[in-house]
């Protein structure tokens, strides 16, 4: 007989899984749309930093559906807001803080290959790793440090060739800048994952996903608050109309590129915050640095960059990486069935990822 502990875990292991693939399809469709914009005339780093989470009114179909489900079980007294003013504090500072690394990463896009600002992004796992070990404590096992030991070898090894991917016509300064920016962007963000799982802990509340579904959306919106206040002063509001008469694909499929990044930047937020409720911020973490490779090998074959050795032996190092952590996840899963041992382990697998 299966009981309601064994159905709980494996729902929440469905719902980690299609967190997981918002998440990876955001971690790639996002950069390369991004990329797409600036490489056929877009111009405007703050434009592309407010897409980023500009897509916030999506959230209004899961959380109504969210409500819904609640008013059907519980009736007429279900809460139509689940967080309180703590979390909702929390998740406007959160938000702010993405909205500035949003400029960061969009200003590095702006100037650098996708595989370039890539292969950067990658050190977001390192900075993750020492954050959730600052910030939540996070337990590490030999396999968890192995895989970050060799996703962040990978991203050094995909250094090698960095400057030899340097945009023709672009400055030292406008390269470096970008470079500095994205690495800012790593570190920010790095932060940022620990934060919210850190949010989550001191909320005195209990952790349901219409409340991850709240936090998403008050982080979204003060993200893009943030962004709207530099796109007025920059006033790009404004060249909106003229850049879409003079961009490269034509004025029909600039509105459909400007739509786009905002939902599949969507899929990214939703996903990464869904990972971190049901598992933790090192394993969303880990999802966005094993699929850095993945995002390397669509933008040699859809804008043409150079494929080198050195991104091939990153590949290679990710997926051993990400193959190692799921081992480890696996024999910290059985060691639970063991009799006498499950409860004695429960609050251990929560720090480790295993939902």
């Amino acid at each position: 007989m299966v009981s309601e502990g064994d159905n709980g875990r494996a729902m929440r292991r469905v719902y980690l899984v299609i967190n997981t693939l918002l998440l990876s399809l955001g971690t790639s469709g996002g950069p390369l749309l991004m990329r797409l914009y600036f490489v056929h005339g877009g111009k405007s780093v703050w434009l592309s930093s407010w897409l980023e989470t500009g897509g916030w009114p999506i959230m209004f179909v899961p959380l109504a559906i969210s409500y819904f489900r609640r008013r059907s079980s519980e009736g007429p007294s279900a809460r139509v807001v689940l967080m309180n003013p703590f979390v909702f504090l929390m998740s406007a500072v959160i938000g702010i803080l993405t909205g500035l690394d949003d400029y960061l990463y969009a200003y590095g896009v702006a100037r650098l290959p996708v595989s370039t600002s890539a292969l950067i992004i990658a050190t977001q796992l390192g900075f993750t790793a020492a954050f959730a070990f600052l910030l939540v404590r996070q337990k590490f096992t030999s396999y968890s440090i192995n895989a970050v030991f060799l996703l962040t070898i990978g991203a050094g090894v995909l250094a090698m060739h960095a400057s030899s991917d340097r945009p023709d016509g672009e400055s030292n300064k406008q390269y470096y800048m970008g470079f500095f920016m994205t690495l800012g962007a790593a570190a920010l963000y790095g932060f940022v994952l620990p934060l919210i799982e850190l949010t989550y802990k001191k909320a005195k509340l209990a952790i349901s996903y219409s409340l991850v579904l709240e936090v998403q959306f008050v982080m979204c919106f003060f993200a893009t608050l943030f962004c709207t206040i530099g796109m007025i002063v920059n006033k790009d509001f404004q060249a909106m109309p003229r850049e879409a008469k003079d961009y490269g694909l034509g004025e029909m499929k600039y509105w459909m590129v400007i739509v786009w990044n905002a939902i599949i930047w969507q899929f990214f937020f939703l996903g990464a915050i869904g990972v971190i409720h049901f598992s933790s911020s090192l394993f969303s973490g880990i999802i966005i640095a094993v699929l850095l490779p993945v995002t390397e090998i669509l933008a040699v074959v859809i804008y043409r960059e150079k494929f080198q050795v050195e991104k091939a032996v990153s590949t290679v190092l990710s997926i051993w990486g990400f193959v190692s952590y799921f081992y480890g996840e696996i024999k910290e899963s059985n060691k639970q069935k063991v009799p006498g041992e499950a409860e004695s382990r429960e609050g251990e697998s929560q720090e480790v990822g295993i939902p």
